[in-house]
């Protein structure tokens, strides 16, 4: 294959139409390096017969070590092919630039698959033709379906049916059907889910224009009858008439979304063997032979067609009448492929047959090479017949470039609901937005970039570091002459101050190691990069959507909570100068000095500007922020560091911030207590993040501590509890006096039904978006009135909810009232719940609440009418409040609040937040003491009373957990294996030894192979990958997905006292808490008291070895 130069693609870049963007999505080990290896044969970089061996964007020691991608990295490839820009004219030559990425399949890299997707405008989406569709595959077309992707779908490792299965061409194709089904099946739950959602919104629209028609109605009729009709009440009369008709439901055709080998967006592949099709190659191929065109062959060459070899008909599954005929896609496509394998490597037979691959090389007109034909190696005359009959790159090229769609017609379909979903959508400027969707490409137009990630470069391989190849030039000569003169004056001055009698002798074999020749220039050279570090630089990975980006130019770079309805919000953005652009090439880069709109790039100058992601725009009011949705995993594995030596502590904490701006889905942080932790997806991703912090972000030793699991604290009403604290009290209820006898507060704490836990769970981005709504009011208010005395809660006058998030939280207020009105057997517990709602917690968006239960109204209720009366402080509280300056319990609000979110965030179990809870505040007193005449506690300066409520409150709300009974809840990950019923049993005894739950055991019809799904704690999952592997000799592979937190049933300060269990356990309990080892590990690593830990335990005097 001819080397592609890059001022080749660099011209490419120019024509837009012909550019494509693409990434690979798919399972891992379902073949993308490898089908991208064939890929990137085409253009001279890597010999063929190395393509799915090298797996050349896997440019890590580890992945090649580990055989997976690990990061996603992208190249720029060439394609030329004949096409007619008319149905009449000629074929013309006609080039294309492809921008290729390819991206991880593990779980744990997910975050790498969610960069790729935002910078890509088609996806070709791999599924393995044994293995099917799985875990990663349902996530990579969720990802298809969310960045509104354009998916080509390849069908790949077919030759495993022909070698491992020993599938019949008949048994492959109803095999390939039923894959086909069940990818098409997850691509439709997508659209219905999409279709109710929708649904639901075009009823509430409904709802709200019958509603306001009625309102208009009444309005009218009292016009009416106060006065003769208007020409304004005709005016409105009209307007009405024409709302109530235009809510029509619009119904949306589902045919185009799905995958269908008849429409050309399937392709049939063997990406280890070198070859691809689609339908329509074999309808060209058949087109002449059968007499049959070739648009009527590609309707019919998949499905129930069967061709009569009498008549040349094609004829429905109907009119077979009886007779046994193999369907055309059997016919005529794959019993050809399967003829090579029978004739090359033997197929079933096990042994090839010489005369019949000359037979098929003269039927296909092919010659292959002699010493191809007298190979020993069946695979080589495979590989070879398969690259000149039906090469993969050809297929999949072709299909992407007929299929997928260029910058400006992707960018017209897809940008309008990325800014719509974008922060601030409504305030982006009408020329950004009409550049972005029009695809404005001039250097007059603005610049808007996506940067979705950043990647860190050594230094040396930077494309001005790179040693030339060939001949030094002479003022490199002349610059190596210097040093090496100025090594022989050096080594003469030390032999001199030496004075020794071999002193001459050191001076020789100095002038011997002085010579200029290929070896002193390495050496050299070696000896340079030993000395100076290699520092890391950060690359932006970006994509242009609009104008043109130069090296030099100044540019806005906005940060992923950017909105520009207030574009000088803290963090403020800031202008950086662009340093450099490169040309993305997989293990290279390639210099630019300019970039045009569509196209994927590398640039440099971002670095302390951006830390993971960003929007790069040349004006700041009405930017728009690309950034501002985040589809990735959130890291759940912490790990505390530390340098093996004190002295690196600074190299490490440089390099962790290095390591945090380099990795998608890395996070850094310091504890209060002063560790360093890092968070990652998994184990993979800890031990890959450890290896790149150790080899080239610190470059020291560091030691990595235990695994931090995060747990969860709840309460449980038991069958089996202890009695209440205070029997004269219903469980859960505390009355606690602050230490100046001053304060009384009485609180019950009781758990939360579990549909409202729900509820909460899920709303938590509703609950965070109203309190920042709020917030922006109350600033705007500030602004305006110069109010320096307004409290956060304290908001009258002006609407405090953005409209948007108004409908949230009326929407979230009917959702609670519903689960509320679920819990059986405690409606009345439960009544007015959510009216008297002060706040969630912990961090005001968590799975708790704080209800007020008092009879004064002493908290501020969260889903109360701001213009109320009883919303406003300043309102009377009755007998509470005599003079203006006495101290009262609403006075308390912000301070109970504030106790409930700290004892949320830290339970009384092991220090970990609580979920669950519902804590009522049922009675705050004010007593007044002799004391208050010399004390200043007055509204606006309680003093002491501040820190005495917070902790009362506080230590009232977690003696009020412990009055029932509490229960840990485990994270958990839901797992994934695909294993044959060989090594079942063995799959099996791992997962139950470490605590783990089958869920179901399916065997995937058409394969030996079971697929098992279990729940897994993440405590016990560490080490599990490995183990399984070893067990099973390498034959099942998990994938780990975080699912969410899961109740463990069992009390941590269970002890046996009924006499039944002291008999069958005795008084120290043999059987083991598990929940009590969870609850102490967190607490030994917290530094917290344990209880009933022994230090020592059946001491015994020690023996000497004499007696």
């Amino acid at each position: 294959m001819p080397v592609v130069n890059p001022e080749k693609l660099i011209g490419l870049q120019k024509n837009s139409e012909g550019i494509r963007n693409i990434c690979i999505l798919a399972h891992v080990d379902h073949g993308k390096t490898s089908l991208t290896d064939a890929l990137i044969a085409t253009n001279g970089i890597i010999s063929p017969k190395l393509a799915g061996k090298i797996r050349y964007l896997d440019s890590r020691p580890d992945e090649q070590l580990r055989g997976i991608t690990m990061e996603s990295s992208a190249i720029s490839l060439h394609f030329s092919m004949l096409r007619r820009s008319q149905a009449d004219e000629a074929p013309s030559q006609k080039e294309y630039l492809i921008n290729l990425i390819d991206s991880p399949g593990h779980i744990d890299f997910s975050s790498e698959v969610s960069t790729a997707s935002r910078l890509c405008d088609g996806a070709v989406v791999l599924v393995d033709a044994v293995e099917g569709v799985c875990s990663q595959t349902v996530t990579v077309l969720r990802h298809t379906w969310t960045e509104h992707l354009q998916p080509l779908l390849v069908i790949n490792k077919i030759d495993r049916l022909v070698t491992e299965l020993k599938m019949s061409a008949g048994e492959a194709y109803t095999h390939l059907s039923k894959l086909l089904e069940q990818v098409n099946a997850v691509v439709g739950s997508f659209f219905q889910g999409e279709r109710m959602e929708e649904d639901l919104k075009w009823r509430e629209r409904v709802e709200e224009r019958v509603a306001a028609t009625a309102a208009k109605e009444k309005e009218r009729a009292d016009r009416k009858a106060a006065a003769p009709v208007s020409e304004e009440s005709f005016e409105s009369g009209e307007t009405l008439k024409d709302d109530s008709t235009s809510g029509v439901y619009e119904e949306k055709d589902d045919e185009s979304l799905y995958f269908a080998p008849e429409r050309n967006n399937v392709i049939f592949s063997s990406a280890v063997d070198g070859w691809a099709f689609t339908v329509k190659q074999f309808a060209a191929l058949y087109e002449k032979k059968l007499g049959i065109k070739r648009a009527t062959l590609e309707k019919v060459l998949w499905g129930d067609y069967y061709l009569d070899p009498k008549t040349k008909r094609i004829l429905g599954h109907k009119h077979l009448k009886g007779r046994l005929m193999k369907p055309m896609f059997v016919q005529l496509v794959l019993d050809n492929i399967w003829a090579v394998y029978e004739a090359t490597t033997g197929g079933s037979k096990g042994k090839g047959d010489p005369n019949m691959v000359e037979k098929i090389t003269k039927s296909l007109s092919i010659t292959l090479p002699p010493h191809v034909l007298r190979s020993k190696d069946p695979r080589v005359l495979l590989t070879t017949l398969f690259a000149a009959w039906l090469p993969l790159s050809t297929a999949l090229l072709v299909s992407v470039i007929e299929h997928l769609p260029s910058p400006p017609a992707a960018q017209a379909a897809r940008l309008p609901a990325m800014i719509g979903s974008s922060p601030g959508a409504s305030a982006v400027d009408e020329t950004i937005r009409r550049a972005l969707i029009e695809f404005q490409h001039t250097k007059e137009d603005p610049v808007v970039a996506y940067v979705s990630k950043m990647v860190a470069v050594p230094e040396s391989e930077l494309p001005h570091n790179k040693r030339r190849q060939g001949a030094l030039s002479a003022e490199e000569a002349r610059e190596l002459g210097r040093k090496k003169r100025a090594e022989i004056a050096q080594a003469q001055a030390m032999a001199y101050e030496a004075n020794q009698p071999d002193s001459m002798a050191y001076v020789t074999e100095a002038l011997d190691d002085a010579r200029i020749d290929e070896k002193s220039i390495d050496e050299e050279l070696g000896r340079a990069e030993e000395q100076k570090q290699d520092p890391e630089h950060l690359i932006g990975f970006a994509r242009l959507y609009s104008g043109v980006l130069s090296v030099g130019d100044e540019i806005y770079v906005l940060p992923p909570k950017f909105s520009p309805s207030s574009p000088d919000a803290p963090p403020e953005p800031r202008k950086a100068t662009i340093t450099a652009l490169y040309l993305l090439m997989g293990r290279g880069l390639e210099p630019l000095t300019s970039v045009p709109a569509g196209v994927v790039f590398g640039v440099e100058g971002l670095e302390g500007h951006i830390l993971k992601s960003g929007t790069l725009c040349t004006q700041l009011p009405g930017a728009v922020n690309l950034a501002g949705v985040s589809i990735a995993s959130q890291p759940i594995v912490r790990v505390a560091l530390e340098p093996t030596n004190p002295s690196d502590l600074d190299k490490m904490i440089t390099g962790l911030r290095l390591l945090e701006q380099s990795d998608p889905c890395a996070e850094y942080e310091v504890l209060e207590s002063g560790e360093h932790v890092i968070l990652t997806a998994g184990e993979l991703h800890l031990e890959r993040c450890l290896k790149d912090l150790r080899e080239r972000f610190a470059r020291c030793e560091i030691q990595a501590g235990e695994p931090i699991v995060p747990y969860r604290e709840s309460i449980v009403s038991a069958a089996e509890m202890a009695p209440p604290q205070k029997k004269d009290l219903s469980r859960g209820t505390v009355i606690a006096v602050t230490t100046s006898k001053q304060i009384t507060v009485r609180v019950r704490v009781r758990p939360l039904p579990t549909s409202v836990t729900e509820v909460l769970e899920k709303s938590a981005g509703s609950i965070r978006s109203f309190y920042s709504g709020q917030k922006n009011e109350e600033d705007i208010e500030l602004d305006i009135e110069d109010e320096d005395d307004v409290g956060e809660n304290d908001v009258t006058g002006g609407p405090t909810i953005a409209p948007t998030s108004r409908m949230t939280l009326d929407t979230l207020k009917t959702q609670l009232k519903l689960a509320f009105a679920e819990a059986k057997g405690e409606r009345d517990v439960w009544a007015n719940a959510v009216e008297r709602i002060a706040t969630f917690g912990p961090r005001r968006v968590g799975p708790n609440v704080l209800i007020d239960a008092t009879k004064i109204d002493c908290c501020h209720r969260l889903f109360e009418d701001p213009h109320d009366s009883k919303a406003d402080p300043s309102s009377n509280d009755g007998a509470q409040q005599t003079t203006t300056n006495q101290l009262t319990p609403r006075d308390l609000a912000d301070k109970i609040s504030y106790a409930f979110q700290l004892a949320t965030a830290q339970g009384p179990l092991c220090s970990e937040p609580v979920q669950g809870v519902a804590v009522f505040i049922e009675e705050v007193t004010i007593t007044a003491t002799p004391e208050d005449d010399n004390d200043n506690t007055t509204r606006e300066n309680p003093g002491r009373l501040t820190g005495e409520v917070i902790k009362t409150v506080r230590d009232s709300i977690r003696q009020g957990f412990l009055d029932w009974s509490p229960r840990l809840l485990l994270a958990m990950y839901s797992c994934e294996i695909q294993a044959s019923a060989e090594v079942l049993g063995r799959v099996y005894g791992v997962i139950t030894r470490r605590r783990g739950r089958i869920l179901s055991e399916s065997l995937k019809e058409g394969t030996p192979f079971f697929t098992i799904l279990s729940l897994l704690p993440v405590a016990e999952s560490f080490g599990f990958s490995d183990e399984i592997r070893k067990r099973t000799s390498g034959a099942a592979s998990p994938q780990l997905i975080f699912q969410g937190f899961e109740t463990l049933d069992q009390d941590p300060f269970w002890v046996p006292f009924t006499e039944e269990e002291i008999e069958d356990l005795g008084e120290l309990a043999d059987k083991e808490n598990v929940a009590k080892r969870y609850m102490d590990a967190v607490r030994v690593r917290k530094g917290l008291f344990v209880r009933g830990k022994k230090l020592v335990v059946n001491a015994e005097k020690q023996k000497t070895l004499k007696r």
